[in-house]
């Protein structure tokens, strides 16, 4: 978008926050770089460019702003929605591999070299891996300095900076401002002293619907890794460097978000799966306009705009539990999942409420006795084989897989059809157009909406919904009186 100079023009001019993170405006007459919704006076058009990515900002040798706070915008959301190598890629960085594993692990990842994948991100953003990297660890950086009350030197190597002077140079050239200063400048209040604790804001653009969002989540919440209590969904987070507990909360203009990691280089992987499960990064603006095109869907959106898709933090956690939900009632599916985290999960201390595991791994799985599962024989034969596929390498459902693989992979397994292949793709892999043709509850939705309910007819329809149609499932879904569908109350 930021080469259409008239349309960044008008959306800076009229401060509109829909496009904020799509694009980022620099000044050059005061080096400053800002969202498009800052609330000071727009300068000059002639002294205005407009830049892909705030990496591409900082690299052109502009600073954030410090009133609008550019590095803090919700995310472009065709990262989510993309499935392309810079989409891919993206979403890679974001989850911190470029700092865990450098830019060979991130090529190595997607299958290309680094000069192909260097290449195409400075193409289309303006600023490689590594410096896309860099803007993140800035981004960590001024969270930890401004949140917590931690030594300087523990801020630096928690947000993935190799050196002190390292980081103090990029907090300067990116803020203007040296960390000491950062920190004064921050709001006052009580700030974490104990490691790993902290409070944040998540932004996303408005509007968000929470009903469908945080009920899914808290009514199919896994016993020991889930739980909603005292107005959030808490759950416990399996990290590179070790595993968290979040609590994350609706409010009218952002989620609260409560973190308490065993080790703070997790954070910005942390926030990032956090923002990916609740897709904060959505477009409401885009997916609902299309969808109320839709006369039958219209009603829906517009009594209740904003339903996001719920996500999830690991994708091969999703996949495991997507196979125990196969054909069985949510209070079921919760039962079987709560069962494997208790014989295989790690514990966990979670002085704050009732979390008690994480999920376990595929490699913990591997020693599951499939004797052990209280499910119909053919369907253990399905789980054993998922989790070998899982343990094996053979499937692949990481933030940077490809989408279509996956489909093929999941499907070439037995006991694998196209409901639990779709909701998979849906869920774990972030795809915004996955659809489930063949489920019970989405047929029954169409037909008392008048809508074609034949898992035929249901997708010659679904056609003028994409490529959205995970969000007409979600708008469909919550025609039904089920506790999935509403925020939970206690």
């Amino acid at each position: 978008m930021h080469t259409d100079t008239e349309r960044c023009l008008r959306a800076v001019q009229s401060k509109d926050a829909r496009f904020d993170g799509w694009f980022y405006t620099a000044v050059l007459t005061t080096r400053i770089y800002c969202r498009p919704s800052c609330p000071v006076v727009p300068p000059k058009p002639e002294n205005m460019r407009f830049y892909p990515s705030a990496a591409a900002a900082q690299q052109a040798g502009f600073r954030a702003c410090k009133r609008c706070r550019p590095d803090a915008s919700p995310g472009s959301p065709q990262w989510d929605e993309r499935a392309d190598l810079v989409a891919r890629a993206m979403r890679l960085v974001a989850d911190g591999i470029v700092d865990r594993e450098g830019v060979p692990g991130l090529a190595a990842r997607l299958g290309y070299s680094t000069r192909q994948i260097e290449r195409q991100l400075l193409a289309e953003l303006g600023a490689g891996p590594l410096a896309l990297a860099r803007a993140q660890r800035a981004q960590t950086a001024r969270l930890l300095v401004e949140t917590t009350a931690l030594p300087m030197a523990d801020v630096a190597f928690a947000a993935g900076f190799a050196s002190i002077r390292t980081f103090n140079e990029t907090v300067r050239e990116v803020f203007a401002l040296s960390p000491t200063e950062l920190r004064q400048r921050a709001r006052p209040g009580p700030r974490a002293v104990v490691p790993g604790a902290l409070a944040l804001r998540l932004p996303f653009r408005q509007p968000l619907n929470p009903d469908n969002l945080f009920g899914h989540l808290a009514a199919t919440a896994v016993p020991g890794v889930e739980e909603w209590r005292d107005g959030a969904y808490r759950r416990t987070l399996s990290l590179p460097y070790g595993h968290g507990i979040v609590a994350l909360a609706p409010r009218p203009d952002h989620i609260d978000c409560r973190l308490a990691l065993t080790d703070l280089r997790d954070l910005a992987g942390a926030i990032a799966r956090c923002r990916r499960m609740l897709d904060l990064d959505a477009d409401p603006e885009a997916v609902d306009g299309l969808l109320r095109e839709d006369p039958r869907l219209a009603p829906l959106v517009d009594k209740a705009p904003g339903r996001r898709v719920p996500r999830t933090v690991d994708a091969d956690e999703f996949a495991v539990r997507a196979v125990l939900g196969q054909q069985v009632s949510t209070a079921a599916a919760r039962t079987h999942a709560g069962r494997l985290v208790h014989a295989h999960g790690e514990r966990v201390d979670d002085p704050g409420g009732g979390l008690s595991h994480l999920f376990p791994s595929a490699a913990a799985l591997a020693e599951l006795d499939p004797e052990s599962l209280a499910m119909p024989r053919t369907r253990r034969a399905t789980l054993t084989g998922v989790i070998a596929a899982l343990g094996s390498g053979a499937l692949q459902l990481g933030v940077g897989s490809d989408r279509d693989e996956a489909r093929a992979q999941l499907s070439a397994l037995p006991g694998v059809g196209p409901w639990t292949v779709e909701c998979i793709a849906m869920r774990a892999l972030g795809d915004p157009d996955a659809f489930t043709p063949t489920d019970l509850g989405l047929r029954r939705a169409a037909a008392g909406l008048g809508l074609p309910h034949t898992p035929a007819a249901l997708i010659r329809h679904s056609a003028i919904w994409r490529p959205w149609r995970a969000y007409a499932v979600q708008y469909l879904w919550a025609t039904d009186d089920h506790p999935i569908n509403h925020l939970p109350t206690n």
